[in-house]
């Protein structure tokens, strides 16, 4: 009986202290985000150019004209900001980009839609451009179709 009773109290201590271990090691497990981050890098020309972006999950939502309202700053993505690296000096729509990581931000219009390279590549959450901390703004000469 008294071996038993022992036997009992050892079992109900180690179920006490290895229950919250492996709730623990559970707590470790890295599940990915609802906004999966992603990246896309391609040479054009001589030039590779690398865009890191974070997925928005929409949920049924809509995003452009809704959740992202048309005429305001938006920072292109999920969690983080999106960026774009030139590893060489580019001229976009006329407009001469140095070598480097940039901040990519659009300002959503009905029938068209403004690009904006910040030289700021950490604008996290941002909803506005400080002064001149844009690089180069630009409206695509084939106007953006709203999803």
């Amino acid at each position: 009986m008294r071996k038993n009773a022992l036997l009992a109290a050892c079992t109900l201590a180690a179920i006490f202290v290895l229950v919250p271990l492996a709730q623990a090691q559970s707590a470790l497990l890295d599940l990915p985000r609802a906004s999966q981050r992603a990246q896309i890098s391609q040479r054009i020309g001589v030039t590779n150019i690398t865009i890191r972006y974070h997925r928005p999950l929409v949920k049924g939502r809509k995003m452009i004209g809704g959740v992202e309202p048309y005429g305001k700053v938006w920072r292109a993505g999920a969690n983080e900001n999106t960026t774009i690296e030139f590893g060489d000096a580019v001229t976009v729509e006329g407009k001469p980009l140095a070598k480097g990581n940039y901040g990519l931000h659009m300002i959503p219009g009905e029938n068209e839609w403004t690009v904006i390279f910040s030289k700021n590549g950490r604008s996290f959450f941002r909803r506005t451009q400080a002064p001149g901390e844009a690089s180069a703004t630009i409206r695509p000469k084939t106007p953006c179709a709203s999803p």
